[in-house]
């Protein structure tokens, strides 16, 4: 048996010659961006965004709803050399502060009002552009760069993800990375040129950013969409004549629950999964709703993209499995010593293969424990992401989810660490302590439950109302209780796991 090769890959701003000049690429509202718009307006971009910062390698952070701008920045920034931040425009400031400090971002391309709420939470060092500014650069005309030569290992992006302890931690990408992905999702998506992809997740999500790279690698075009409610998701549908939706379990329930006319519910072809689990019973209500979509279930990890996905011909027989692994990446499930299990026995997935991450920004700790030697047993070898999700193989190679080993909470499609919610409750200064974790909700998947111990004279709405200041919406707890004590292990430490069952035999 030989040891596979890594695939070869392009610099990911390549993307932009994949499909026809004249064909759509980009639509927003009723602007169509043709391939040869974004191949200009990129080089544009990328042009200034150089002379912005003076120099490659530096790290440029963009926080904004879907615009165009928003749409071009990875690449723009990939092209210039530059390393690209994109932040999840649902974060409050104190977020967004730690993801520019960290990161060490030298610019900031977001509107007036979102740079006013960073107000003195913003780096001395990082100069802030008005979107509108980026937006006239990309009309301006003027010459570009040309298409980039950075090599595959070159970093093309941080993106932030939520650890189980602490602030969110920058998952370093490189343009092999993100390139291998696009193609690994076209592939197995069999997108075409003929496909157009809605793109409702945020950009700043692998899976959210992914949409629009996979599009264009076949040369497909992408209607980025900020919603309110799911009837804004319809009527896009509609007006573009969608073929293409991902989703998370949160979405599916509201978008099976609306009113879809038979001829809108029909333009979908297919429908993409990630971020919890499908259940059933919803499996059963999106084949009812969308009656011509095939559905793909997916796993993934930010620090390997994805790992698996279920081929549709086997959702109604194999409704709760994870499938196998996807193009490009090499799926093993192991044994605490490494080595692999047998068919049906429990054990980690570990990712190996050229689409795992190169780490974390600037920690090497993190870094060794999750980024170790591949099992012996790869055929990749090399570095490989130990998850830290405990699964099943069947016989047929058919993998099944069994449970996490760390505390993350998975609600909304978001990844939520209880740390950084209860830090920012203890800043509130109302309290003393605070223990948050995840309750199954049919909804969310998971809802956020808060317990504190709070201080004598505390006002209680004084700290819901200092929560929804200072924490994006998907990590508000759904629930907050107050303690006089909370109850410690013999070390001495909160006990978590005496907390929470406390809480669910009150509850």
């Amino acid at each position: 048996m030989t040891t596979p090769q890594n695939p070869p890959s392009r610099p990911i701003d390549h993307l932009v010659k994949f499909g026809a000049a004249d064909a759509a690429a980009l639509l927003i509202g009723d602007k169509v961006t043709t391939f040869a718009d974004l191949d200009a307006g990129v080089g544009r971009l990328a042009s200034w965004l150089l002379e912005q910062v003076g120099g490659p390698g530096e790290r440029v952070a963009s926080w904004s709803a879907k615009t165009r701008a928003a749409c071009l920045m990875p690449l723009a920034a990939a092209r210039a050399g530059l390393i690209h931040v994109p932040v999840n425009p649902l974060l409050k400031a104190p977020q967004v502060a730690h993801i520019l400090t960290d990161s060490g971002a030298k610019l900031l391309i977001a509107n007036q009002s979102r740079a006013d709420m960073l107000g003195g939470d913003l780096p001395e060092d990082c100069a802030v552009q008005d979107l509108k500014i980026a937006e006239d650069v990309i009309d301006s005309g003027g010459q570009g760069l040309p298409l980039s030569i950075a090599e595959p290992d070159d970093l093309a992006a941080i993106l932030y993800t939520s650890g189980s302890t602490g602030r969110p931690k920058g998952v370093m990408l490189s343009h092999a990375n993100l390139w291998l992905g696009a193609e690994s999702v076209a592939s197995y998506l069999t997108l075409t040129s003929d496909d157009r992809v809605l793109a409702v997740l945020p950009l700043s999500f692998d899976y959210g950013q992914n949409q629009l790279f996979s599009t264009w690698h076949a040369g497909g075009a992408v209607a980025p969409l900020d919603y309110l409610t799911p009837r804004d998701v319809v009527k896009a549908v509609a007006r573009h004549g969608i073929t293409t939706l991902a989703g998370v379990p949160p979405l599916w329930v509201q978008l099976v629950e609306s009113d879809w006319p038979a001829e809108t519910a029909a333009l979908l072809r297919r429908l993409t999964n990630s971020g919890g689990a499908l259940t059933p019973s919803l499996i059963d209500a999106l084949r009812a709703t969308f009656p011509n979509a095939d559905i793909y279930p997916m796993y993934g990890l930010t620090e390997a993209f994805r790992s698996t996905y279920l081929d549709p011909a086997l959702v109604a027989t194999h409704p709760t499995s994870m499938g196998r692994a996807i193009p490009h990446a090499e799926i093993l499930i192991c044994r605490p010593d490494g080595s692999v299990t047998d068919d049906n026995e429990p054990g980690e997935l570990v990712h190996a293969g050229p689409l795992v991450a190169k780490g974390y920004w600037q920690d090497a700790d993190r870094t060794a424990q999750r980024f170790r030697p591949a099992p012996a047993a790869s055929l990749y070898g090399g570095t490989a992401v130990w998850s830290g999700d405990t699964v099943r193989r069947d016989a047929d190679g058919l993998l099944t989810f069994v449970g996490r080993d760390d505390a993350m909470i998975k609600t909304a499609g978001n990844r939520v660490s209880p740390t950084e919610v209860e830090d920012v409750a203890v800043a509130s200064g109302l309290i003393y302590e605070a223990v948050a974790f995840g309750v199954p909700d049919p909804r969310l998947g998971a809802a956020i439950v808060l317990i504190v111990r709070g201080k004598g004279a505390a006002d209680r709405d004084a700290l819901a109302a200092y929560l929804k200041q200072n924490l994006p919406n998907f990590m508000q707890p759904q629930t907050i209780e107050w303690r006089a004590e909370l109850p410690r292990n013999p070390n001495g430490k909160l006990d978590r796991v005496a907390i929470a069952a406390d809480w669910q035999v009150v509850a």
